[in-house]
């Protein structure tokens, strides 16, 4: 086990690049298992849920050559077998993803229930209903789904949730499907795009790229093809975060700003600004946080939404950047019940924080935080990052616990945070 230990309250400064994005490396990793051909993707993060999809790729037959640190081939001309190893599936939810890819290819397979951060129910009806409608068997067990398909037929699909992964399902398996499908109330992500550029050039055909509507007119085969997946839209806001708490002047490179401008509104209520150079995002030092109530005094709100609204998986970095603004703010994590839980450790390091129930939470600012140094749990992903920020800005030194979390997102990113001069290290125990 590793822990980082942190010391708080140290001015940041310098450029920062963000990984790829992990929710496109992930179903782009499961695409290649779509086509026959070798298949070379770039900009893959270094990162725990990339390393054990390329596991599960591994172990079903995939040939696969790592050719630079952030580059990968993959060629899945010889697919073995059609059960995902059980212990790497559980370890990662994407792991669901290849149900479509096994299923256009082999007809078969059998998914274990898959892994993945523990924020709450996470359905897969929404794949399920998919698959069903394009023409799959589906037997479900307590431990797995068992999927068969003589073949996949295009149909008519809408969704019963806009949900990001259960998109990107029904889009690998319609892109070999016999004739055309349609999917409406279709998630539209940058990364749902990624996919979709990705597969078109390798020979798919999807329409309505970027809106709820995509049509897919099916294809015999798809053939090779390289690809640059685009930067990591959690990574981006999270660094604007992170300058904001330590009133720090951050230059994030190559952050494709045009994807941020509801993060600019949200994050813009709690009284963050910055600017854009091109492609960078350059966010001011000594920014003085104020939250913007809402006409007539009313106190403001942030809440989640399907894209383009403020993406759930931000809530958490935006709560702790809200303990630092002066103010009053409500934080509504609507889709999730138990990613807010983790309020409990920002309240113990002096936040003022309500937990209303398990979807909103009332911040009071500015708060002084204190360091941890009995350690911090590092629950999921994105809870894990916003402790981090919490003890970078907090007064004295904090102990996190459980990084692994952190690490299946965040690519090294205790040794990219020690070149803007945080004081930070990464303690084996």
């Amino acid at each position: 086990m590793e822990r980082f230990v942190i010391e708080g309250g140290h001015r940041l400064s310098g450029s920062i690049t963000p990984a790829g994005n992990k929710n496109a490396a992930l179903p782009l990793l499961a695409a290649t298992m779509l086509t026959n051909h070798e298949v070379v993707l770039h900009n893959i993060p270094q990162i725990g849920d990339v390393a054990a999809m390329i596991a599960l790729l591994d172990h079903l037959g995939a040939r696969i050559e790592r050719r630079g640190p952030h580059s990968w081939s993959v060629c899945a001309r010889d697919v073995g077998a059609a059960e995902p190893d059980p212990s790497l599936a559980r370890r990662i939810r994407a792991s669901a993803l290849l149900a479509g890819p096994l299923l256009a290819r082999r007809g078969f397979a059998t998914i274990p229930r898959p892994g993945g951060d523990m924020i709450g129910r996470r359905r897969l009806d929404t794949h399920l209903h998919a698959l069903r409608d394009l023409g799959a068997a589906i037997e479900v067990t307590p431990t797995a789904y068992i999927l068969r398909a003589d073949r996949l037929c295009g149909a008519d699909l809408f969704l019963d949730e806009m949900s990001v992964t259960g998109t990107e399902q029904a889009i690998m398996a319609a892109v070999l499907a016999e004739g055309d499908t349609s999917i409406s109330n279709a998630a539209s992500e940058p990364h749902v795009q990624d996919l979709c550029h990705f597969l078109n050039r390798l020979g798919a055909r999807i329409q309505g790229i970027g809106t709820n509507r995509l049509i897919i007119q099916g294809v015999a085969g798809l053939n090779g093809g390289e690809f640059t997946i685009g930067p990591d839209f959690m990574e981006v806001a999270s660094f604007i975060g992170l300058a904001a708490v330590t009133r720090s002047a951050l230059r994030i490179v190559g952050a494709r700003p045009a994807e941020h401008r509801m993060t600019r509104i949200a994050f813009g209520r709690l009284g963050l600004t910055w600017r854009d150079e091109g492609e960078d995002i350059v966010v001011p030092a000594d920014q003085e946080l104020c939250i913007r109530d809402d006409v007539h005094n009313a106190i403001p709100k942030i809440d989640s939404a399907p894209w383009p609204g403020f993406n759930p998986d931000l809530i958490s970095i935006a709560v702790v950047v809200a303990t630092q603004a002066r103010g009053t703010i409500l934080i509504w994590e609507k889709m999730f019940e138990s990613r807010l839980f983790f309020v409990d450790r920002l309240i113990g390091m002096g936040a003022r924080i309500v937990l209303c129930d398990p979807h909103r939470v009332v911040v009071v600012g500015p708060s002084q935080l204190y360091g941890e140094p009995d350690g911090l749990p590092s629950p999921d992903i994105r809870a894990g990052m916003a402790l981090l920020l919490a003890a970078l800005c907090a007064r004295g030194r904090s102990v996190i616990h459980n990084i692994g979390q952190i690490d299946r997102g965040y690519e090294r990113i205790d040794e990219r945070l020690r070149n803007l001069g945080a004081q930070i290290e990464r303690i084996k125990s």
